[in-house]
């Protein structure tokens, strides 16, 4: 991001006579700059503040959920400013436009973006304020600001023994003018930056003062679960109370938007009690789609509708006529939970003109949105305290459960704890979209002239953009939320970001292929989805990746030199891909009853390549090993995208292996994990990740070491076994 420093830099004296710096990531032009006596008393949040008593406090406005801003984010500020990382005190934005993610237009955490967004605003507004700390000692000792030097929280002296700290300097400080252009760091001189250091946030989470979702606790605070329908689309036609509240410690049952609440003393007296509800359902206009039926649609729709045409080079149908022969392949892939290890909860205060929430949401923004629709409080009375998370995969992007709490709240006017079962999560989640790919590529003499991919299913953006777009306008009255909704679908790649969703990973195809169409057919059966981690790269790559392989099979190739000879052209997934087949010892013998199979995948700007070795064991898939290589230009911390990178080979595992929503008349069968499985330790491979040194824009980790695995997997299995597997999940 390249911004003017006056852009985006406000600057102040707080009430403690402190120095603090406002950032505006949107870059509004006109926003005021320098010190005056007008805004001595301006008390915004703040991302950086600098206290007298030497205290440093940064505000993180992108959400700690285990991917590790917390620590990378803090950890920019702190190289810049010249203080360890570790005294940087952080604090969760609150919701305002200072904070929103320019990458997406909303105050929202996804899409491996948290680096790549605060790269260069973070360090100038670290550089800015040692810029003005300097400036102001080298007034007070009257010498050359050029000559002083800033070293962990303290102004030195060119004598080299006199210094002041920071929270001497800061009243004058904020008096300073904003420097023009302040000088970053050199990497050669970083002193945290691309450094290995522990998680700034991992004492806290280790001995349980780090607070979640979950954790909230308020006085007089009362739980409520809620009894939804099986079948998404459902409504209550009817309900009996009458035994749950003679129950000991129910204070209440109503119904809500999605189904019937139950408020009790109690979260467990709530459970209890939610098993005496006797509720009959409306189900005329309910969800009647099994996993069967769901592909049946996709392939009627793939045979009526070509789709639209997202990317065409070459004369495909010129390649397929003249070929020698012609390859034909489909792949499937289901719908998936998202199984955060923290259920889905929100806490809920109603103050009469007010409500505050207590949530483990990535979009706080849009959480706001959620609680104005089911009251009558405007977005601008609803106050938003976002929490640590235990997990977020792109689930809590949906704010269905900070709605739900909200309603509650709003009607007993206590401050109510509104928890999911594990149950509930996996049956009422909103799903990865299942997807249908037809490939077909043309090949002459061992070269691959033609590929055509026809990408079959949803849109994200068409579930999502109900609240997202009020979210982009919230001065916006009620009766115009759907109204905003559907301009938001219709102003598609205008007034809202084009949804890639279904075809990203797809439309990037990277080897070089002379023709190429890349089309999406656009069918919804009605099952409710949201974003997924990694979300269409997760799909795509699978299928792009699987059927390269195929294709060097069919050519009679190796599959990492038969990638290799097609990406001659794109230097950064040659990089990795070399370096994974080094490292996973591409090529060198294997124990008896072993395999390698390969992939590589850009996603979120990141190159990922991986070779897993597998073996089918006592009628079981074994994975002993995966050999991960990621270039994600510089690294802010190497431990993080080391953690982030096996984080995600084990969560695409878990997918490859076990993951599969299974729908029966519109109901998912599956409950808790003995039947929607995770990856259990023992299972665990060797994960080793080998960084790609790089001077090239920073991306993010959180989601990119997904894609690649599950394709490397499925072709591990076909070197092993001869059987090419193109459903998932993959069996032995």
């Amino acid at each position: 991001m390249s911004m003017n420093r006056r852009d985006f830099l406000k600057v102040a004296a707080g009430t403690s006579g402190g120095l603090m710096l406002s950032l505006n990531l949107t870059a509004c032009a006109g926003t005021p700059t320098g010190y005056s006596e007008e805004t001595g008393s301006w008390t915004a949040d703040a991302w950086l503040e600098l206290t007298p008593d030497n205290q440093v406090f940064f505000t993180l406005a992108r959400v700690e959920m285990g991917q590790g801003t917390y620590t990378g984010l803090t950890t920019l500020i702190g190289e810049e400013l010249g203080v360890a990382p570790e005294r940087i005190q952080v604090r969760f934005a609150p919701v305002g436009k200072e904070y929103i993610n320019p990458a997406i237009k909303l105050q929202m955490t996804g899409g491996s973006t948290s680096v790549a967004t605060s790269w260069q605003p973070l360090r100038v507004a670290g550089a800015s304020a040692r810029e003005m700390l300097v400036g102001a000692a080298a007034r007070i000792w009257a010498v050359s600001a050029a000559d002083c030097k800033v070293d962990d929280g303290q102004v030195r002296h060119p004598n080299g023994s006199d210094a002041l700290k920071f929270g001497q300097l800061v009243e004058l400080a904020a008096k300073e003018s904003v420097p023009d252009d302040p000088a970053l760091t050199p990497r050669d001189q970083w002193k945290y930056i691309g450094k290995s250091r522990g998680r700034l946030d991992a004492l806290a989470k280790s001995t349980g003062t780090a607070e979640y979702g979950i954790d909230v606790e308020l006085p007089g605070m009362v739980y409520a679960v809620v009894t939804r329908p099986p079948r998404y689309g459902a409504t209550v036609a009817s309900f009996d109370a009458s035994e749950a509240l003679g129950m000991p410690g129910v204070l209440d049952v109503f119904e809500i938007d999605r189904g019937v609440a139950l408020v009790a003393d109690k979260y467990w007296r709530a459970r209890k009690a939610q098993r005496a509800l006797k509720i009959e359902w409306n189900t005329e206009d309910a969800l009647s789609a099994s996993n069967a039926s769901v592909m049946a649609f996709y392939r009627k729709s793939a045979d009526e509708d070509p789709g639209v045409n997202e990317r065409e080079e070459g004369d495909i149908g010129e390649a397929f006529e003249s070929a020698s022969r012609v390859v034909e392949a489909s792949y499937e892939q289901p719908y998936l939970a998202h199984a955060t290890m923290e259920p889905m909860n929100a806490t809920a205060l109603y103050h009469g003109d007010r409500m505050e929430i207590w949530a483990p949401t990535q979009a706080p923004d849009l959480g706001r949105i959620a609680v104005a629709r089911v009251t009558d409080l405007s977005p601008d009375e609803v106050d938003i305290h976002t929490t640590f998370l235990g997990g977020g995969f792109g689930r809590r992007l949906t704010q269905d459960f900070i709605g739900e709490a909200a309603e509650v709240a709003y009607k007993v006017n206590k401050p109510v704890k509104l928890i999911w079962s594990r149950e509930e999560d996996t049956r009422h989640d909103l799903y990865r979209p299942a997807m249908l790919h037809r490939m077909k590529a043309s090949i002459s003499g061992d070269q691959v002239t033609g590929w055509h991919h026809q990408i079959v299913g949803p849109q994200i953006l068409d579930w999502y953009v109900r609240n997202a777009a009020p979210a982009q306008y919230p001065w916006a009255p009620k009766f115009l939320y759907d109204t905003l909704g559907k301009a938001g679908l219709m102003g598609e790649g205008l007034m809202t970001p084009k949804d890639t969703s279904a075809i990203e990973g797809a439309v990037e195809y990277p080897y070089q292929v002379a023709n190429l169409e890349v089309r999406h057919t656009h069918c919804d059966p009605g099952v409710p989805i949201t974003w997924w981690r990694s979300v269409g790269y997760s799909h795509n790559a699978f299928a792009v990746e699987t059927f390269m392989d195929e294709l060097a099979h069919e050519t009679g190739q190796d599959p990492f030199e038969f990638r290799r000879n097609l990406l001659q052209h794109e230097p950064r997934h040659l990089a990795v891909l070399e370096r994974a087949a080094e490292l996973g010892g591409w090529g060198t013998p294997l124990a008896e009853g072993r395999a390698r199979g390969i992939a590589v995948h850009r996603s979120f700007g990141t190159y990922v390549a991986q070779v897993v070795e597998a073996s089918i064991e006592n009628g079981a898939i074994r994975i002993h090993r995966v050999a991960c290589a990621v270039d994600c230009g510089p690294v802010v911390n190497p431990d993080i995208v080391r953690d982030q990178i096996e984080s995600g080979v084990i969560f695409g595992l878990t997918a490859a292996l076990y993951g599969n929503i299974t729908l029966e008349n519109g109901e998912v069968k599956e409950s808790n994990f003995h039947d929607y499985q995770m990856l259990r330790n023992h299972q665990r491979p060797d994960v080793e990740v080998a960084i790609i040194d790089s001077n090239e824009a920073p991306t993010g980790v959180g989601e990119p070491g997904v894609p690649p695995v599950i394709p490397a997997l499925g072709n591990a299995l076909f070197a092993l076994t001869g059987k090419r597997q193109r459903t998932l999940p993959l069996t032995a």
